[in-house]
């Protein structure tokens, strides 16, 4: 999350942000009676067929279809919202990619979500998210949704930290709104582990530091407290590797300037170890082939990757491509790494990195192009 740091309060920059209005309440004058409810649940899916059958052939439906399959019945609905029928589009061999990019105008001023597929060709973009504008906020992917969490925001002239978590899904192409967090925050790390959703750190409604850890459940909607670090960091990121939570970068109010340690959360143990060969003042980051990519402020002209198996980095050079002043955020697609760009460089040619390419031929230039500046992006299979 790009900002500046001010004593103990961190002021994120104000292009990383979301404005959108409320979505409007559909529901009303759409209501069934209790008993057409239960005809509907218990209904099979397909008439004639059993469920297993069904269930695949629902799941062989083009995804221009699902946001129209999810208003045939409750049952369609559900099951095209569950991780089941994500399995059964794998088993089908039918699960698509794309990358979910965040970009704003070059005034800085509108923000919007738009939608590439695995050849960079630009979709739909995404409805407007329910809640206030905000900043600092975390972005994550579980079970196919885009999950956005907390973040900053001022209503009415006021200042707070929100709790609110929000999930779009990419099948019925819709917003919901998912519990709270126990500790409203921003500018915090969070990432998805083993089918569950981690947030760590950040600042709370006051501004002052937090230490505190909470997990998220999916199959119980419910946020649950965990072990807190053993230090209060802010700024910092998370990702998942080897079925472990790693978080880095940041601040931390034990060190003086940027922190090199990395604080790793055994899911098993419900325990946190530390690590001392971190990156400091990361700007993207990204997880390729079960390896962490990082780009410090420092040096825009080198890839970090830290392999969690022996805990080591290699540096990787990052070519010219017409200007040396471009700024990245990463995002992933087709098992490639991308080099979005954060400034307004016409001459830029987004650059891609393929870690399975012959030595040598690792670098090519892509012909993806945003229609504004990358604040960040995720890449959903569904």
């Amino acid at each position: 999350m790009p900002g500046f740091v001010r004593e103990k309060k961190r002021i994120t920059e104000p292009n990383m942000c979301l404005s959108s209005p409320l979505m409007p309440d559909h529901s009303k004058g759409n209501h069934r009676s209790p008993s057409q409810a239960t005809d509907e649940i218990e209904s099979p899916l397909l008439p004639g067929l059993p469920d297993d059958v069904a269930k695949y052939c629902l799941a062989l439906v083009p995804r221009s279809s699902f946001p129209s399959m999810g208003g045939v019945c409750k049952r369609w609905r559900s099951f095209i919202q569950s991780k089941e029928f994500l399995m059964e589009r794998k088993i089908a061999g039918m699960l698509e990619e794309w990358l979910y990019v965040l970009t704003m105008d070059s005034e800085g001023k509108e923000s919007h979500w738009e939608v590439l597929d695995c050849l960079g060709q630009k979709h739909r973009l995404l409805p407007p998210m329910p809640g206030p504008e905000k900043v600092g906020f975390g972005t994550t992917v579980l079970n196919g949704k885009l999950l956005v969490l907390a973040g900053y925001s001022v209503i009415n002239g006021t200042a707070s930290a929100s709790a609110d978590v929000y999930q779009y899904d990419s099948c019925l192409n819709c917003w919901s709104k998912l519990a709270n967090l126990n500790v409203a925050r921003y500018d915090f790390a969070c990432a998805e582990v083993n089918g569950v959703v981690y947030v760590v750190g950040g600042y709370a409604v006051e501004g002052e530091s937090l230490s505190t850890a909470e997990v998220y459940d999916p199959d119980t909607d419910k946020w649950t407290l965990i072990e807190s670090l053993r230090r209060p960091r802010w700024g910092c990121f998370a990702c998942g590797l080897n079925g472990k939570l790693y978080v880095l970068g940041g601040r931390s109010s034990f060190t003086i300037g940027n922190s090199r340690f990395v604080d790793v959360y055994n899911p098993e143990k419900q325990t946190w170890c530390e690590m001392k060969n971190g990156c400091v003042m990361v700007t993207a980051h990204a997880v390729l082939e079960k390896q962490l990519f990082c780009m410090e402020w420092k040096n825009q002209r080198k890839l970090a990757i830290f392999n969690p198996d022996d805990n080591s980095w290699k540096m990787v050079s990052v070519p010219l491509t017409g200007s040396t002043s471009i700024g990245f955020r990463f995002g992933i697609l087709d098992g490639k790494l991308l080099l979005l760009s954060v400034e307004g460089d016409p001459g830029y040619h987004t650059l891609l990195y393929d870690p399975n390419a012959a030595p040598g031929s690792e670098w090519q230039t892509s012909e993806i192009k945003l229609s504004g500046l990358c604040l960040c992006s995720v890449t959903i299979k569904a």
